[in-house]
């Protein structure tokens, strides 16, 4: 078996990836870069005090032509699409990062140079491995409450603490651009992979543009929720971002037509379990704590789950057949992520339902081919639309506040 010679691309967020590579012997770090030195130089010492020779780059164009036969794309959440189609097309494998793509030209781009491609496109989203959605997921698939009918998925993560810390005080930093349902797929994307069921329409809704996080220099509405329908006629809420909360909230619920899965919204760790018998609310409960999928997982960040991320990837490369059908394709990816986009056309256009194309038939991407509508408006050029087009009369946000939080970043100081 040889060695698959792997870069990252993203030393700050790499760097779990780089910890992963560095353990395994069916794989070889060969190249981190980052145009952050510091942040460069750390991953870098991971790598040096493991023995391991990696180059270190800060020029991606100077990245791009190291010897690799795969990429991780770690960098900034709203720019993987565009990097992870020239690596496919030059003939390496890439692992991407939360988000898949920032529009549906950049969908359709995608899974056309995976196909063009032949190589592996392999997802990130790591929530879909935490030990609950994991235990969900093979308790669905065996049928445990039936098919779904109804689902909400949570993602409350109040950032305003370390706000400077993930935004620099950039005032055109992702973070402060990207409209509410941008960061979706932490939440809606573990019930589409433990259902296997395809988002068919969207309808998306935000709250105001909060005061302690417009403070930080975020432009948009503070959080956002999508109401999105399955294939199967079921209906999944979707819910995402700076809510207050403590701590913060990853929770799934799934309703079927023979039962229902839970996660405790307090006690982490706790899956409920509704099982109906042959009469009508009868049956069995339960609750438990299950096993880790792998206990080498333990302490890889985010619950374990960033440990399988990068298995299933390697693994999948390497021709594990179990690895590439846990891992998430390109197909499930985009699944995952446009309901997020559309789900903003939704909002700017008074929540209006949106239909989700299935991007596998070819005959369906010709609608999107040039569709660059979003809020980054280096990437939307002529469609660009601001993160606060549902509330047109907020006054700019002052340099000044993107200054102070600079401040707090330099300083190392709290938002």
């Amino acid at each position: 078996m040889s060695k698959v010679k792997v870069g990252v691309f993203g030393a700050h967020r790499g760097r779990t990836m780089v910890g992963q590579l560095l353990g395994r012997e069916d794989a070889e770090l060969v190249a981190i870069c980052d145009k952050y030195r510091p942040a460069l130089d750390q991953a870098g010492k991971m790598a040096e005090d493991k023995g391991m020779n990696v180059t270190l780059y800060e020029n991606f164009e100077d990245f791009f032509q190291h010897d690799m036969d795969a990429v991780v794309l770690a960098n900034y959440a709203n720019e993987h699409a565009p990097y992870a189609v020239r690596l496919l097309k030059s003939g390496r494998h890439v692992m991407s990062e939360v988000l898949t793509c920032s529009t549906m030209k950049e969908a359709v781009e995608l899974i056309e140079a995976v196909e063009e491609s032949g190589k592996i496109y392999d997802y990130a989203e790591n929530y879909c491995y935490m030990t609950i959605p994991f235990e969900m997921m093979h308790r669905y698939q065996r049928g445990d409450i039936g098919e779904l009918t109804q689902a909400e998925g949570e993602y409350i993560h109040d950032c305003s603490s370390i706000w400077p810390g993930i935004t620099y005080g950039e005032r055109n930093h992702w973070r402060n651009t990207m409209s509410s349902v941008f960061y979706c797929t932490h939440s809606l994307g573990p019930i589409l992979y433990a259902t296997g069921l395809r988002p068919v329409r969207v309808s998306g809704f935000e709250t105001r543009n909060m005061e302690y996080m417009r403070k930080l220099g975020q432009t948009g509405g503070t959080a956002g929720t999508l109401i999105v329908t399955l294939e199967n006629g079921a209906i999944v809420k979707s819910i995402d971002m700076s809510l207050r909360r403590q701590p913060h909230s990853v929770n799934y619920q799934l309703y079927g037509e023979r039962g229902s899965m839970e996660s405790d919204r307090w006690k982490s760790g706790v899956l409920h379990v509704w099982q109906e018998g042959p009469l009508n609310c009868k049956g069995e409960s339960s609750e438990y704590v299950p096993e880790p999928a792998d206990k080498r997982a333990a302490g890889t960040g985010h619950g374990g789950s960033d440990y399988f991320t990068t298995k299933y990837f390697i693994d999948w490369i390497q021709g594990d057949e179990l690895s590439k059908k846990y891992a998430i394709d390109v197909y499930q990816a985009v699944d995952m992520c446009i309901p997020g986009i559309l789900g903003f056309r939704s909002i700017v256009n008074g929540n209006a339902p949106m239909v989700v194309p299935n991007l596998r038939n070819k005959e369906e991407r010709d609608l999107y081919r040039y569709d660059t509508f979003c809020t980054f408006p280096e990437i939307a050029g002529p469609m660009y639309v601001p993160s606060n087009a549902a509330q047109p009369n907020k006054e700019p946000i002052p340099d000044s506040v993107y200054e102070e939080v600079r401040r707090k970043w330099l300083a190392g100081e709290q938002g």
